[in-house]
Formats: C-alpha cells, structure tokens, sequence
C-alpha cells in the first residue's frame, strides 16, 4: 500500500519536471531562432545599404575614432601585460633541459594565436560592444528610433552598418598593433626575469614561425570585429522596458558577445590549424 502510495505521488511530479524541462527547452529555441533570424536580417539589411550607397562614410570614419583610436591605450595596455605575463610563466617553466631560446616561440606563438585577437575582442566588447547595446537601447526606449521611422529613415544605414563596417576594419588594425606590443613586451620581460638575450628571443621566435601565423591571427580579428557590432547593434535594436530594459539587454549582450567569441575561437584551430 505504501508502495503504491508513493508511485502515485512520484509520477505527477516526474511529469510536472519533464513538462517543464520541455517548455524550457522550447522557449530557449524559440530564443535562439528569433536571435539567428533578427541578426541575419540584420546583416542582410546592412549589406544592402552599403550596396546601395545609403552609408554616409563620415558615419563610417566616426564610428572607426570610437572604436579604434579611442579603444588603443586600453588594447595596448592589455598587450603588455599580457606578453608580461606569457614570458614570466614561461621562463618559470623553462628551467630544466629545454633551452630558454624557445620561450620566445612560445611567448610570439601564444600573443599572435590566441591572446592578442581574444584580449583585444574582449577589450572592444566591454568597451565598444556594451556602449553601443546601451546607446541604441536608450535611443529605442526613448523612441528616437520610432522618430527616425517617422521622418521617413531606414535606423540601419544611419545607426547599425557604419558600426558593423568600422569593426570590420578597425578590429584587424587593433590585433595587429597588439601582437607586435605583446611580443616585444614579452621580449623585455624575457630579458629581466631570466637573462634571455634579445637575440636569442628573436632567434627562438623565428625558428617557430610560420607565415600562416598572422594570416590566422587576423582572420580571427575579422571575425571578431564582424560579430562583436552585429549583436551589440541587435540587441540595442531589441531593448525594451525602459531604463531597466537596458541595463537588461545590455548585460545579455555582454554575455551573448563573450560566449559567441569563445565559441568562434574554439572552432578556428580544427578549422584552420590541422
């Protein structure tokens, strides 16, 4: 009797737990198809506007300042410290039978593959990436958006594609300039932490090298510098609830564009490394 007692009231809530497990894998795939769709509209939206020559390149050459020259310092102070850090790790390492030469492949591979384009994309996302969710929000809350509609403009040529463009060019840019300061401050620390020459660093740095190296580092700052504006742009674009929306909105833009980086850098070395 007991038995059955304790079937009968384990059942529902067996029942009630997979109904809702259920209901949340369904509204989180609605989620993700409504994303996937919004941000692919987007893009399309955008391309045509610069197709049709809607872009005014001062928009363009604005947005660029902002996000280039305005984001340098903190990308190169991140370059640094972050070739600081790799020659220091590495030169603690490197103190049996492997010849301290190599920390300076180690310390070039590591800024160019790896910590130069995720640093500076997750640089440009907190900076760059948060101030626009947060700019757009505030204009859709506050239905400037709704008064471009009104005046008869499209938002996207005026608000979303000068922002995707200028990611596009200026993120290589910023990679770029961060790889060198990495290497050559990884360079200096090599030098005051264990005594290794700057010869012997570049040495070791060009035994290792491959010429497909910056061609990769590259790619992924193209990439990076492509999906970081289209989703802080498509999240700003989506806000609602007023100034609580979009502190809201932002946060899950922050979070949508981390996790959308480190999904893309996991898929670049079997892609592109093998």
């Amino acid at each position: 009797m007991r038995g059955k007692v304790s079937y009968s009231r384990v059942m529902p809530l067996a029942l009630r737990a997979v109904r809702g497990f259920l209901r949340g894998v369904a509204r989180a795939s609605i989620a993700v198809a409504l994303h996937a769709g919004g941000l692919a509209t987007l893009v399309w939206q955008s391309a045509a506007a610069l197709v049709r020559g809607r872009v005014a390149f001062s928009d363009i050459v604005a947005q660029m300042y902002a996000m280039g020259i305005q984001s340098l310092p903190l990308v190169m102070v991140t370059a640094v410290l972050s070739g600081i850090v790799t020659s220091q790790q590495g030169g603690y390492q490197f103190t049996g039978s492997i010849p301290l030469y190599v920390l300076g492949s180690v310390v070039a591979s590591s800024v160019v593959l790896e910590l130069g384009p995720v640093l500076t994309g997750i640089v440009i996302i907190g900076r760059v990436g948060a101030r626009i969710t947060a700019e757009l929000g505030t204009m859709q809350v506050s239905e400037q958006i709704d008064a471009l509609y009104a005046l008869g403009r499209d938002p996207v040529p005026v608000l979303a594609a000068p922002r995707i463009v200028a990611g596009i060019v200026v993120m290589p840019a910023l990679v770029a300039i961060a790889n060198g300061i990495g290497v050559f401050a990884g360079m200096i620390a090599a030098q005051a932490s264990v005594g290794l020459g700057h010869e012997s660093f570049l040495y070791g740095a060009r035994l290792f090298w491959h010429s497909w190296d910056l061609f990769y580092s590259l790619m992924k700052a193209l990439v990076f510098g492509f999906i970081i504006p289209v989703i802080s742009v498509h999240m700003g674009l989506r806000t609602r609830g007023g100034a609580e929306g979009v502190g809201r909105f932002t946060t899950a833009s922050v979070v949508f564009m981390i996790i959308a980086l480190l999904v893309l850098d996991a898929t670049f070395p079997p892609l592109f490394l093998n």
